[in-house]
């Protein structure tokens, strides 16, 4: 009974460490899924399927995140400090973003002919129907999202983010089996997994959104807040989604749907190295909020130390596994991604460091910061992507994200010394770091019943003090 305890006690509380913890379990089953129908779709469609796939799923992602405007960010802010209440807040976001919504969705149909002109005419009227549905449900699970980090609710939020890709995959697997899956089939499914996780997590969360409290006419101290702060993030997520996206546009344009297919599935095979790091990224921001500026350095400090030392001891030799499971998994064609996937693993450890750092910024209020880093490192990478691209192929995409990964390390690091007064040395390194990973250790190899035992909030409090 003692390792069923032992799981009881792990995926029970609410403390910082341990939402981290079950999120970064979550995140590996997603990643697991995620895999596993990224190897379904390649080998039943093929390469040039798979880009073509690819290239129709891409479009309401990119266009979702532009109309953001900041507003899931704001969402989470503003009620962790209080700002307003939940109908309040989310009527303020659906104003703007649903009307947003409808206009991105009308302008890709227009465009969408032109955006894939190097794919087929059945290709590209997938591409719009799928868009015109999928950029306002993008938006509503955003803000839902937003919405159950906001109120703590990690288990909505990491339901959320794995019953879409399994609810996916067990229907493209029936597909698969009944001889039906293709691009238009697997593209349906796409959104109607979207649709039905959607409503699961809406109705999780009904008490909260009180329905008949929702109401256009907002006051002015809680409309001027909401609407400020997301504007300053808003450059912030729009730099952010343009660093992340620009390659599938280089791609979509310059290259073959074959590429896009081979680089789809070495990118997301890359992923794995940031399953921790997005843990924590994305649970630390809505825990630290609020807190005193003090506190707020000190853990997401120490997030980032002791995630970039365990991804460190890890990389080596997950790198040699993952050309070895590219080849097993995918077929032999994919092996020419290797180089590629070698490239992205790098950029998505140091990507996922710098981003834990720009939590910082967004808690402490300072979100402008994140803003200057993303423009500075968007120019680098834009610019090597025209200098790489062409002399390279895909590798040179891989090699032009990796020096914009570097650029915003850098300039996250560098921050906090200029900006907070914080010692560079207290950002990279802490002797306390140690003493925290050891106590963790402890507690887990102890009995669950022990009475001397400490919880994970104390080993975490004792860590913080230092």
């Amino acid at each position: 009974m003692q390792p069923i305890a032992a799981a009881k006690q792990l995926f029970s509380g609410n403390s910082l460490a341990k939402t981290i913890m079950r999120t970064s379990f979550n995140n590996l089953f997603v990643l697991m899924i995620t895999t596993l129908t990224s190897i379904l779709t390649a080998r039943m469609l093929g390469a040039s399927g798979k880009g073509e796939l690819s290239a129709v799923l891409f479009w309401p992602a990119l266009l979702g995140s532009l109309i953001g405007f900041g507003l899931p960010t704001s969402l989470i802010y503003n009620l962790k400090n209080k700002t307003g209440s939940v109908p309040q807040l989310l009527s303020l976001a659906l104003r703007i973003q649903l009307p947003a919504a409808l206009l991105a969705g009308a302008a890709a149909w227009l465009c969408m002919p032109a955006w894939l002109a190097n794919y087929d005419p059945g290709i590209i009227r997938v591409a719009q129907l799928y868009t015109l549905a999928a950029i306002p449900l993008t938006v509503l699970t955003n803000l839902v999202i937003a919405l159950a980090q906001s109120l703590d609710n990690f288990g909505v939020y990491n339901g959320l983010l794995f019953l879409v890709p399994f609810v996916n995959f067990c229907i493209l697997l029936a597909l698969w089996q009944l001889g039906s899956l293709n691009v238009a089939a697997a593209s349906a499914v796409s959104l109607g997994a979207g649709v039905l996780t959607l409503l699961w997590a809406l109705i999780r969360l009904r008490k909260h959104l009180q329905l008949r409290s929702f109401t256009l006419s907002v006051e002015r101290p809680i409309l001027r807040p909401f609407y400020s702060y997301g504007a300053r993030v808003y450059g912030m997520d729009l730099m952010g989604t343009l660093s992340n996206q620009t390659d599938k546009i280089v791609i979509v344009a310059l290259l073959s749907p074959a590429d896009f297919g081979l680089y789809s599935v070495v990118y997301a095979l890359s992923r794995v190295f940031n399953v921790v790091q997005n843990a924590i990224t994305n649970v630390i921001f809505p825990k630290v909020t609020g807190m005193e500026n003090k506190v707020i350095i000190e853990k997401i400090g120490r997030a980032f130390r002791i995630s970039m030392l365990g991804m460190a001891v890890i990389i080596v030799p997950s790198l040699f596994v993952g050309r070895f499971m590219l080849g097993l998994l995918y077929g032999s064609t994919f092996l020419a991604g290797a180089s590629t996937f070698y490239l992205l693993s790098l950029e998505c450890i140091i990507g996922g460091g710098s981003w834990i750092l720009a939590s910082a910024f967004n808690a402490l209020g300072r979100p402008g910061l994140v803003l200057v880093r993303q423009i500075a490192a968007y120019l680098v990478t834009a610019a090597l992507f025209f200098v790489f691209t062409p002399w390279l192929g895909l590798p040179g995409i891989a090699m032009a994200l990796l020096c914009g990964a570097l650029v915003r390390l850098a300039v996250s690091v560098l921050s906090f010394p200029v900006f907070f007064k914080v010692p560079l040395s207290r950002i990279l390194f802490d002797s306390g770091d140690f003493a925290f990973v050891r106590q963790m250790i402890r507690n887990k190899r102890k009995s669950p019943s022990s009475a001397q035992k400490p919880s994970n909030e104390e080993a975490l409090d004792y860590a913080s003090n230092g």
